[in-house]
């Protein structure tokens, strides 16, 4: 009796292997054709070795409310007059730190602006306060 040769059945699932190497040579080609991340910011880092911790005696607290109002260690102030004051702390020596409360619904341009000012004027100090209320925002 002669057995029959059966013919080979076709393959009913896809072989994924060569498709898995390919993904994997481009996803490697890829990594490597990125380019590095060139962006940079201009930071005023200070040089040298860091000074002594002195009590600061002085500080200034600038606010800026929900209703993008300017308060000047609490005193309701206008652009021109934020301007003055800052030249004027800047001017002193040591310089005042310079306490930064914005509130969370304030006009980011506002503070944008403030902060702008501030560099104007040349203040070095500046710290933001009051950062907890942030975190659920």
């Amino acid at each position: 009796m002669i057995l029959a040769q059966r013919e080979p059945r076709p393959l009913v699932e896809m072989n994924t292997t060569p498709l898995i190497d390919v993904m994997l040579v481009l996803l490697v080609m890829f990594i490597i054709t990125i380019p590095t991340q060139t962006h940079s910011i201009k930071l005023d880092l200070p040089q040298g070795s860091p000074p002594l911790v002195q009590v600061n005696k002085t500080a200034n607290e600038l606010a800026i409310t929900a209703g993008n109002a300017i308060l000047w260690n609490g005193q309701l102030v206008s652009r021109g007059v934020l301007a003055e004051e800052l030249s004027a702390s800047a001017r002193i020596d040591p310089q005042p730190e310079l306490h930064l409360r914005p509130d969370p619904y304030a006009r980011y341009e506002l503070v944008d602006e403030v902060l702008a000012t501030a560099k104007r004027a040349g203040v070095t100090r500046i710290g933001f306060v009051d950062n907890e209320q942030y975190q659920n925002f």
